[in-house]
Parts: structure tokens; C-alpha cells; sequence
């Protein structure tokens, strides 16, 4: 299953994507006499996705194919971050190796390089991302995102996609000339207003065949900048889980940014945007502050 939040009427309310559209799950509610949650977050607090996805994939997707009335066309503009507020994000740093050669860096091997963003960064599809004034080259960077289903501590790394909800795309901004003044500043070049974007879909796992075998891209103006697949990563994403799950306990709707192949310095006027295979893609227009 395929789920995005959707502006409608001024509200941002989740809703099911299909090939032909999406169903509100406000609008699904009243034609099934169903009390599913209808906002993303709520959607995992609850632990209710599991079900929801069930239903789907067991009578949902028949049922819904009979009620096409329900069915609106999505337009790229009117995606949301797929929610707002979660409790924690993780960042994992040059966890492609060729990326630690761009930046000259040593990839870590022995723990992943873990970093924390706030939810004020968070931005959606079609938002724009503004290059701070105190920053001369910030960076964007196509990132695979793993979202938690459930509260869980010491998670096995066979058992780690027990606890996924989905996967989506992630744009990550970084403040490079910031960060290369001193590592201890990592925090800050990684946290100013509109560094994290994410979405427009969440895909369950039962959607993805094989999570190692998907192609992350960083595009820049409709090129590709860097590319590679999952395998390669230095911590995949089994290691991430069970590791974070480690450090602290992970709650639903945490968020771990897995890390890009490739960083790309943006500028004013350019477009930049993730592209994961089978994922519909995320872009974002960037504005440099100093400009405007």
C-alpha cells in the first residue's frame, strides 16, 4: 500500500494512492463505515497502518476498484510532508563510500555516523528550500527513508522489518561550508528551517521486493548527480535499525535518513529532487535567502 497526506480544502488529511488517483481516508470512512485514523501520524501512533494494510491487500483494493467515485486525480502540488511532527529523525552520515570520498572523509565502519535533526527543518513535496544567509554552499542530498511502525528497543537485524511502517524519499540539506569549519557544528549546518524534506508517499514494505536492490539518485535540474543501490551502503538499512534500536528506544513515526550517494551543491533557481526506483519521486525548488 501507497499512502501520501494531501492538501484538501485547506487541510492536510491522509489519503491512499493508486495508479488512477488517491481515496481520502475521510471519504473511505464514510462510504465503508470504517473509524480508520485519518491523518498520517495518528495513522502510527495507533499501530493501526498494520490492519489498514491488511484490509487493503485482503478486500480494500476490490472494494475501492467497485467505488471509483471516490477517486480524486493527485497533482504534485498538493502533497504534504507525510506528517509534521516525529518524535525523532536520524541522519546517517557517508554511509556510501563514494560519497565520503567527495567530501574527503573516511567512512566510518565501526558505527554508523549518526546525527539528529528537528522537525522545524520539515518541508513537503513542491516546498522550497532556502539557503540560509549564513551559508555560502549548502548541499542537497537523495537519501532512502526508513519510518518506524512501533515502540521497540533491541531490535534483532533479521526482525528489523517487523517494526518498519514503509520507506520513503528524502531530500537532506547540509550547510557544507559550516560543517567544514569545525565536525562539532554538524548539528547545527544540518538543522536550519527547510533542511529535511520527505515524502510524497509512504510504500509499505510488502511493496518493495527487495530493499537492497533499490537505486537512490540525487537530481539537479532534471540530471542525474549521483546514483547508487542500497547494497552498497557501508550500514544498510537491517544494520541501521537494529543498531539505533540500540542507543534508544525507537518509537512509530521516528524517522532514519539512511544516507545519499551523492551531495549536490544547490543554488538559487535550481530544482533539486529524489528519485528512488519504484518510488514516485520528490522534488523541491531552491531560493537562496541572500538573493531575496
Amino acid at each position: 500500500m501507497r499512502l501520501a497526506t494531501v492538501r484538501v480544502d485547506e487541510k492536510e488529511q491522509l489519503a491512499i494512492c493508486r495508479k488512477n488517483g488517491w481515496v481520502l481516508i475521510a471519504d473511505l470512512n464514510r462510504a465503508f463505515e470504517s473509524q480508520w485514523p485519518e491523518t498520517m501520524d495518528r495513522l502510527l501512533t495507533t499501530g493501526q497502518l498494520t490492519r489498514l494494510n491488511a484490509w487493503y491487500r485482503e478486500t480494500g483494493s476490490r472494494a475501492l476498484d467497485q467505488r471509483g467515485h471516490l477517486f480524486s486525480s493527485a497533482q504534485p502540488d498538493i502533497y504534504a510532508p507525510l506528517y509534521r511532527y516525529p518524535p525523532k529523525i536520524w541522519g546517517i552520515g557517508l554511509n556510501y563510500s563514494e560519497h565520503a570520498h567527495d567530501l574527503s572523509e573516511k567512512a566510518p565502519t565501526s558505527a554508523p555516523a549518526s546525527f539528529m535533526k528537528p522537525a522545524t527543518a520539515i518541508i513537503g513535496p513542491g516546498e522550497t528550500i532556502r539557503i540560509p544567509t549564513l551559508s555560502e554552499k549548502t548541499t542537497a542530498e537523495a537519501e532512502l527513508g526508513i519510518v518506524i511502525g512501533r515502540r521497540c528497543k533491541d531490535v534483532p537485524r533479521e526482525k528489523w522489518l517487523d517494526v518498519v511502517a514503509g520507506f520513503t524519499t528524502i531530500l537532506d540539506m547540509t550547510a557544507e561550508d559550516i560543517l567544514r569549519q569545525n565536525p562539532r557544528y554538524l548539528t547545527m549546518c544540518k538543522s536550519f528551517d527547510t533542511f529535511f524534506s520527505f515524502g510524497p508517499q509512504l510504500v509499505t514494505p510488502d511493496e518493495v521486493a527487495d530493499v537492497l536492490r533499490l537505486k537512490v539518485s540525487t537530481i539537479i535540474n532534471g540530471r542525474v548527480h549521483a546514483e547508487n543501490t542500497v547494497d552498497h551502503m557501508t550500514f544498510t538499512p537491517d544494520v541501521l535499525v537494529a543498531y539505533h534500536s540500540r542507543v534508544m528506544t525507537l518509537l512509530p513515526g521516528d524517522i532514519i535518513s539512511t544516507g545519499t550517494p551523492g551531495a549536490v551543491h544547490i543554488h538559487h533557481g535550481d530544482q533539486v529532487a529524489c528519485r528512488i526506483s519504484g518510488f514516485e519521486s520528490l522534488h523541491n525548488p531552491v531560493v537562496d535567502l541572500k538573493y531575496s
